[in-house]
């Protein structure tokens, strides 16, 4: 028998208002007096199982007003690739969705925020977003007693050496990638980074010992597993990889009949990982159990490298706790859908407080700012928020984007950062990607709400070709020439946020427009989204990429 979480519109009200005068009356505590009265669980735990939205993992983005010539849809509902065999490309053709969802939810698309964002000042919101809000996270947790979730154990203070690895031993290692085309460029509101880390037996030699060059052996497998084309045959791949001995594993990696160290080239991949997790199969487009990433969605500091701002709007976690074989996978991805054309809603595992699971064997949990600005953990509809993109999604690779996209080689192992990555096409592509998402779309996000973008690449309305392709392979400027907004717009879309944070009403949407969106739906009415009448439909969405010669300038 099916369970949903209780819809009580009333008594969650009822709660947010009263954390939200508490909160106000409070005001601005300082110091470590205030960090000793921080709980960041408390409001999980007050609105454990409210949920008003049961399908708040259908994103804002999906209300998107295509008028039958913009598809942003294509990057997300494509065709089956892989060991991922949802084919959704159809939900580009027709609006489709259940009846809890024809309402839009998110009404924050819709509020304009000019006079509470005028009443903030640069040298304020600056401050604000160089503020740590991580630290006093990690030393809350590192105190709350039966909480079974994620305690933040990767120390940034200290940084990551030159390879990319956390300098406080922990085992995470930094990644640089390309972002997922739309609401994730930084000219949209945030930049972010990654960090991934494998398991104690991915780290260790086959005696036991740890093993920097056996763990920088298995990342390079799951590295050229996760971002090659996974209906090419094993020794039809070409992935640059960091140097790697490969007489660690005993398999010639590059095809070139003899085993030798600072390899750089993976042309075959073995049927196992190396040293203690030699035992675990190396699976096409899967990752191995226990692997988990890090997520940090940030502010954006115009002052800082690559825009990155210290304080974070949401922390985000993954772990694979299960791993489902071939088949166990499609029954998921058939069962997912066959629920959907029932009519059912969707239903996950777990809670706040331990993690919500998705039926693909991953573990999500999340972190998200209070009034204040100090992380708290997200609630059960907040997470529910982030199960619809690492769910049934067409385009993901094992229910995930980030790793799929990394910077090939040692290019690819430090924090991440915009700067000196070209603009390459998606697999099986011939043009740039951005070049291609902001033609199909006509504009530089889903909403087509980036003005700025609208102006610098489509003066007078039409796509300023050229321009965008200085970004491209050969080209003289890069991703961060293409996908960085100006110091206005950074701190604009700063303060939007932050007006949007002191509201705590999340549930109706987390994105930061300073105003309305006027291209998106605030119902829906099922049927023809007119993109298919109008010949814009796509199948050809990837979220690999071809990445030519070498990945970085």
């Amino acid at each position: 028998m099916k369970r949903t979480h209780e819809v009580r519109p009333g008594s969650w009200l009822a709660v947010a208002l009263s954390l939200s005068l508490a909160a106000a009356s409070c005001g601005r505590r300082e110091g470590r007096g205030a960090e000793a009265e921080y709980d960041p669980l408390a409001r999980a735990r007050e609105a454990e199982g409210r949920v008003l939205n049961p399908e708040a993992s259908v994103p804002p983005l999906c209300y998107t007003k295509t008028n039958g010539t913009s598809n942003p849809c294509w990057v997300c509902h494509t065709s089956a690739h892989g060991p991922n065999t949802r084919s959704g490309w159809d939900l580009q053709a027709e609006y489709s969705f259940s009846e809890a969802a024809l309402k839009n939810h998110y009404e924050n698309l819709f509020v304009d925020r000019r006079a509470d964002m005028a009443a903030i000042s640069d040298e304020e919101i600056l401050r604000y977003v160089r503020e740590d809000n991580y630290g006093p996270l990690r030393r809350a947790l590192a105190g709350a007693r039966g909480f079974e979730g994620y305690v933040p154990d990767l120390d940034l203070e200290r940084g990551f050496d030159e390879q990319g690895f956390a300098k406080d031993g922990s085992g995470y290692r930094a990644v640089r990638y390309k972002p997922f085309p739309g609401a994730f460029w930084p000219t949209n509101g945030s930049t972010d980074d990654v960090f991934i880390r494998l398991p104690e037996p991915f780290r260790r030699d086959a005696q036991g010992d740890t093993s920097t060059a056996i763990y920088s052996l298995n990342l390079s497998l799951l590295e050229a597993a996760i971002t090659s084309d996974p209906d090419a045959a094993p020794d039809r791949i070409d992935r640059e990889i960091e140097p790697v001995d490969e007489r660690l594993l005993g398999f010639d990696l590059d095809g070139d009949g003899a085993l030798s160290p600072g390899v750089t080239r993976m042309r075959r991949l073995p049927k196992t990982y190396a040293g203690g997790a030699s035992n675990v199969p190396l699976e096409r487009g899967l990752h191995p159990r226990g692997v988990e990433f890090l997520h940090s969605v940030r502010y954006l500091d115009p002052d800082a490298p690559g825009y990155a701002g210290r304080r974070m709007k949401e922390l985000r976690y993954a772990r694979k706790v299960l791993a489902p074989d071939r088949w166990a996978l499609l029954r998921a991805h058939e069962k997912e859908q066959d629920e959907k054309d029932e009519g059912l809603l969707p239903v996950y595992a777990g809670s706040a407080m331990s993690g919500l699971r998705n039926s693909f064997g991953w573990q999500l949990q999340g972190f998200i700012e209070d009034e204040e600005g100090r992380l708290r953990l997200s609630t059960d509809e907040e997470h529910r928020f982030c199960m619809g993109c690492h769910s049934n999604l067409g385009v993901t690779v094992d229910q995930t984007f980030s790793f799929a996209r990394k910077v090939p080689g040692e290019a690819g192992w430090r924090v991440q950062d915009l700067r000196g990555i070209p603009d390459v096409p998606q697999l099986g592509h011939a043009e740039p990607e951005v070049l291609v998402y902001l033609r199909r779309v006509g504009g530089g996000d889903e909403l087509r709400a980036n003005d700025e973008m609208a102006a610098r690449f489509f003066p007078g309305g039409a796509l300023a070709e050229a321009e965008v392709r200085r970004a491209a392979l050969g080209g003289d400027r890069d991703l961060a020439f293409l996908l960085l907004p100006s110091r206005a717009r950074a701190l604009a879309l700063d303060k939007a946020y932050r007006v949007l944070v002191r509201g705590q009403r999340f549930d109706l949407g987390r994105d930061a427009l300073p105003t309305p969106a006027v291209n998106v739906h605030a119902t829906i009415t099922n049927g023809s989204t007119g993109l298919g009448e109008a010949n814009r439909i796509y199948r050809d969405g990837r979220l690999r990429l071809d990445w030519g010669v070498g990945g970085s300038r």
